[in-house]
């Protein structure tokens, strides 16, 4: 058997070295064609990250006072109360619908990000029965403006025609709810 000299076998070592980094160097350049194309079917830009943050926002705020107007149903003793609740939680599932339909047309998934409603939902479970409406009634408000608020938000910012279509439906009920919820507040 023959046996290499140990030069031949340093030689022959660099030279698969060269060979492989070479190789390496070659693949590398091949790669960011494949990462450009792939981070341009997967880029957002910022009109779409704001009606994402807009589709998940009114979905969670919709959740929310559904929610809350299902526990009026149950716990309010004022007819007045227990109508108004069940006309803006109609309204919210009409709502909510919309918003799923358009998020999965648009291939959005919406889930539950953000509990923060869930303190007001304790509230309004451990309210006594006097303090109920004043509470039920302050936290509508509160939602239905910040609802209102994100509507004109993403109509300001978005061309999407569908998504103005769907504001266009809803704001004017937002702002006939929050106008009659106001007025049942000021009168108890």
């Amino acid at each position: 058997m023959k046996v290499i000299s140990p030069m031949k076998a340093t030689y022959f070592k660099v030279f698969f070295l060269i060979l492989l980094v070479l190789c390496i160097t070659s693949c590398r350049k091949i790669n960011p064609i494949e990462n450009t194309l792939k981070n341009q079917a997967f880029a957002k830009n910022e009109r779409e990250e704001t009606e994402v943050y807009f589709f998940i926002s009114t979905a969670n705020i919709s959740k929310s006072i559904i929610s809350k107007s299902q526990i009026a149903q149950q716990k309010s003793s004022d007819v007045i109360v227990q109508e108004l609740s069940k006309r803006i939680e109609l309204q919210e599932n009409q709502l909510l619908d919309q918003i799923s339909k358009l998020a999965t047309s648009k291939l959005i998934v919406i889930t539950e990000i953000n509990a923060t409603h869930k303190r007001d939902l304790y509230n309004l479970i451990d309210a006594s029965n006097n303090d109920f409406n004043n509470i039920y009634l302050n936290a509508m408000t509160e939602a239905i403006c910040d609802q209102i608020e994100l509507f004109e938000t993403i109509s300001r910012e978005t061309n999407d025609k569908q998504i103005l279509e769907l504001v266009l439906r809803f704001l004017p009920e937002q702002y006939k709810l929050l106008r009659e919820t106001e007025r049942i507040k000021k009168t108890k």
